[in-house]
């Protein structure tokens, strides 16, 4: 890339013995740009039609002043995103934040994903609609745990309004502390809670050779009854509830659900899907 102040200039290449700064038609096409050339003048526009730089010809040469370029004060001219191709990318996942997917975009963190910089130009109603929230509590500030698994969140969403496709009513939420890595699970009955965590935290040992020692959740009968306090005991994992109605105690789980049903509920709703695809689209929020 070439800077130029406040200007960059993607994609460009040195060619050893050549006096000249040349612009390739063909990526100011890539680009999302359109280029026409008139008898005296050569226009640059977006796909919406605005002229966004002019050249000049001289001698049978269209020639583009950089002065001209920097007065206009644009940034990243060849690196910025169309305007569909952003709100493509946004909804391919699922409808995250742009400051998000332009960090993804830079560190090169998403496979397909091009490095361009990506603008939010509108609203996006299903975003307003799907995310809306009351003020947030004020979050506790504490230590980074630097070790896999310690502790893991859990917390239990349901009963939706409208059975999954195969039936669910409730969705599972598991999330490492360190990693922030969640994994969802889809149950008919609450009831079900307690054994399919005690399967989970057997499988994830095993798999991560690593012991959970630690475990925070609500005060729901879900997770504190006696199928695991005996569990726990067995296998000596200390279990933390947070007091009735103080969701707060509990904000990292309770933040990742939140953040699991807006993603899915502005997906839905921008989509137009039936309701009963809402496991599978919290699956993709999940995993995406």
């Amino acid at each position: 890339d070439y800077q130029i102040g406040n200007v960059t200039i993607s994609r460009v290449y040195y060619v050893e013995g050549l006096r000249h700064n040349l612009f390739s038609v063909g990526y100011f096409c890539d680009s999302d740009l359109e280029v026409a050339f008139r008898q005296h003048t050569c226009f640059i526009r977006n796909l919406d039609g605005v002229d966004l730089l002019t050249d000049s010809r001289g001698n049978n040469l269209y020639t583009l002043s950089l002065q001209d370029m920097m007065a206009s004060s644009l940034i990243c001219l060849l690196s910025k995103a169309s305007k569909t191709k952003s709100w493509l990318w946004r909804r391919r996942l699922s409808h995250l934040n742009f400051g998000a997917i332009n960090h993804l975009a830079r560190q090169g963190l998403v496979r397909g994903l091009p490095k361009l910089k990506f603008e939010k130009d509108h609203l996006c109603l299903a975003c307003a609609m799907g995310k809306s929230t009351k003020k947030t509590h004020k979050p506790k500030s504490e230590e980074t745990n630097q070790e896999k698994l310690y502790p893991l969140h859990m917390g239990l969403c349901g009963p939706m309004r409208v059975e999954s496709i195969n039936g669910k009513k409730y969705i599972l939420v598991i999330m490492d502390d360190y990693s922030r890595f969640t994994w969802v699970k889809f149950l008919l009955l609450k009831d079900e809670t307690p054994m399919f965590i005690i399967k989970f935290l057997k499988m994830i040992q095993i798999w991560l050779n690593v012991p959970v020692r630690r475990i925070r959740t609500d005060n729901g009968t879900e997770f504190v009854n006696q199928t695991l306090r005996d569990y726990y005991e067995e296998v000596d994992i200390s279990h933390e509830t947070s007091v009735a109605r103080s969701p707060q105690q509990n904000g990292v789980v309770k933040r990742r659900n939140r953040t699991l049903i807006e993603a899915a509920r502005t997906m839905l709703i921008y989509t137009q899907a039936p309701l009963f695809l809402w496991a599978e689209v919290v699956a993709t929020a999940c995993y995406t």
